[in-house]
């Protein structure tokens, strides 16, 4: 039986062209031009994959995505974007993407992206369901370790210290950092220096869980609990019994599922929806998220003595773009794994492109670099990745003003108050920077009011993000 593909974007000659090529390589695919349209079709059709455009006429990626996960929360979701909104893009992993692809789509590339998101997911929904995931002969050959190593900035080494003194110990572990630095791979390299390393991993992305189904999810429920209880089925905290379960975006569940989480890192105990029984766990827990927590205390929106009960130990990750001493590290890295993957034989990067890399933010981290570096390889022909192979995105904004002919001279002519107000511009796009464009939290940092943020923002003519 083929796998069935939602493309959902407004641009219809797009969606033609991979409407054919993906049938071209055996899949069914479904097209709508609108995200309502798209929902129509989820009512009513199952789908191994949607691919989904960021910007659509009748609602935002975000909106659509989340929409999505509640009719179709088995299903793996492809963000379809432009290089300048990689940026927003990233976030949609907090609601459940699986990946994101860039205009314009290579079909290469873009083949190999959809067939690894829906083999990975289905084996995410086996492991959920109870079953062991059956994997591919190319998998076996290449196991999941030999894509990941380790950096070796000052920062990583200090996180792999951090792994080998709490790995052993049985405490609970908060791992905090931004979408695409390795949470979850410190999470298991965590689990892998425990005593529980023989015994499952399970990774929950709590994000992707939609509210209705969290609790059913994490921890099991009886047939005719609800409606689809078709049958019993086990929690990811009973699949999880004497290894790791690794809570990804923690700070995304609901009060209600907080208050459960709570009891059961107590009384190490769980109980299905529509259970009478408490089934005894015995599970670590490691938990991750990239919101600050503290803040959301405050706020309300997450319980303290929950926080205080997943923190026994803290690991900071850096991005990537603090931590430059890594990015060639897994670049190089990158290079090998997209060779094998798009069948090339590419060597190494031009000075050019390592410079760029270098002085590139990397918004996405580490998931936005191996990206990147897949789609520099498919584009390179010869033996080193050129400039030509990157998004322009990167190469604009790695110039500095002596790259322009003609910052010299404006630079002659700024008056004083245009020094001044260059440097106003400047520390407030620190500042949106350093909050993750939380105009709240980057108000602070300025130590200026909300309103005069905003009034700022008009003035230098700064996108409201």
């Amino acid at each position: 039986m083929s796998q069935k593909i939602l493309v959902i974007d407004d641009d219809q000659d797009l969606c033609k062209v991979l409407s054919n090529f993906l049938k071209k390589s055996n899949y069914e695919v479904d097209v709508a031009y609108k995200a309502e349209d798209g929902l129509k079709l989820l009512r009513s059709n199952e789908y191994d994959l949607i691919l989904c455009d960021y910007r659509l006429p009748d609602m935002t990626g975000v909106d659509a995505l989340q929409r999505i996960k509640v009719l179709s929360p088995s299903a793996a979701v492809i963000i379809i974007t432009g290089y300048s909104d990689v940026q927003t893009a990233v976030e949609t992993f907090r609601y459940g993407a699986n990946d994101y692809v860039t205009k314009p789509l290579y079909p290469d590339e873009l083949l190999v992206t959809v067939k690894e998101t829906i083999q990975k997911n289905q084996e995410k929904n086996d492991i959920r369901a109870g079953k062991t995931p059956v994997k591919s002969e190319k998998k076996q050959e290449a196991p999941a370790t030999s894509k990941f190593i380790h950096g070796s900035s000052k920062a990583s080494l200090k996180v792999l210290e951090h792994i080998d003194l709490i790995g052993p110990t049985d405490m609970s572990v908060l791992v905090i950092g931004e979408t695409g630095t390795g949470k979850e791979f410190v999470s298991n390299s965590i689990h892998q220096k425990s005593d529980r390393a023989g015994k499952p991993f399970i990774a929950i992305d709590c994000g992707a869980l939609p509210k209705e189904l969290a609790g059913s999810e994490l921890f099991g429920h009886m047939k005719g609990s609800f409606t689809g209880a078709i049958s019993d089925k086990p929690g990811s905290f009973e699949l999880a019994n004497g290894g790791t379960i690794f809570l990804d975006e923690i700070g995304n569940l609901s009060y209600e599922n907080q208050v459960k989480l709570l009891r059961v890192i107590q009384e190490r105990k769980i109980k299905r929806i529509g259970g009478q029984k408490d089934i005894d766990i015995d599970v670590r827990i490691i938990a991750a998220t990239n919101e600050n927590l503290t803040e959301a205390i405050k706020e309300g929106e997450f319980r303290e003595d929950l926080y205080h009960r997943i923190n026994e130990f803290k690991i900071n990750l850096l991005p990537l773009r603090e931590r430059k001493n890594d990015i060639m590290t897994f670049a190089e890295h990158f290079l090998n794994l997209s060779n094998q993957s798009l069948k090339k034989n590419v060597q190494t990067f031009s000075e050019e492109v390592v410079n760029h890399f270098l002085n590139y933010q990397w918004y996405g981290n580490l998931r936005e670099l191996n990206n990147v570096v897949k789609r520099a390889v498919l584009l390179t022909t010869g033996d080193a990745v050129q400039p030509s192979a990157l998004p322009d995105e990167i190469i604009h904004a790695s110039r500095t003003p002596s790259q322009s002919g003609s910052d010299e001279s404006k630079e002659e002519n700024l008056t004083l108050k245009a020094a001044s107000e260059e440097a106003e511009k400047e520390a407030i796009l620190n500042a949106l920077e350093a909050s993750r464009y939380n105009k709240s939290k980057a108000a602070e940092l300025l130590e200026i009011d909300r309103k005069t943020l905003y009034n700022k923002l008009k003035q230098y003519n700064i996108q409201d993000y």
